[in-house]
């Protein structure tokens, strides 16, 4: 039987706008309370202003006030695996626990399973950008 939040991203890939890759992505990410935001790849002529799935789901979730997240299902057309990329990752942890589970749909009823901080096991979150301040104020002072 196939994962519930794999198939809400496996419809999300009907949406999505890939004119120059055809590589079609999907994300389902589940909040806390189990609300499941969904979102698809846009691809733009500039590929550097292209939105990923995982991006688009996120900023549905953050942008109606939610915080806390427990499950992401990411899939492609291809059902090869895919694994959010070192960017959406970056932004995933901005928002996520390190325990946050990333399934990635290998196709049929198979699928891999990951935590965020598998992933990504050295994030740059607010600490790090805490310490560098605080580095930058003791050269400061001397």
């Amino acid at each position: 039987m196939t994962d519930e939040l794999i198939e809400r991203a496996r419809d999300a890939l009907d949406a999505a706008y890939v004119p120059y890759s055809e590589y079609t992505v999907g994300a389902a990410l589940r909040a806390a309370d189990g609300t499941v935001f969904v979102g698809c790849n846009i691809e733009n002529a500039n590929f550097s202003n292209s939105l990923h799935a995982e991006e688009v789901a996120i900023s549905e979730a953050i942008k109606t006030d939610y915080r806390e997240f427990d499950r992401l299902a990411v899939t492609s057309g291809a059902r090869d695996g895919i694994t959010p990329c070192g960017m959406c990752r970056q932004t995933l942890s901005e928002f996520c626990d390190d325990d946050l589970r990333i399934v990635c749909d290998e196709g049929g009823d198979e699928t891999s399973e990951y935590t965020l901080g598998e992933l990504l096991p050295a994030a740059i979150g607010p600490e790090t950008l805490a310490n560098a301040a605080q580095q930058r104020s003791v050269g400061d002072s001397s």
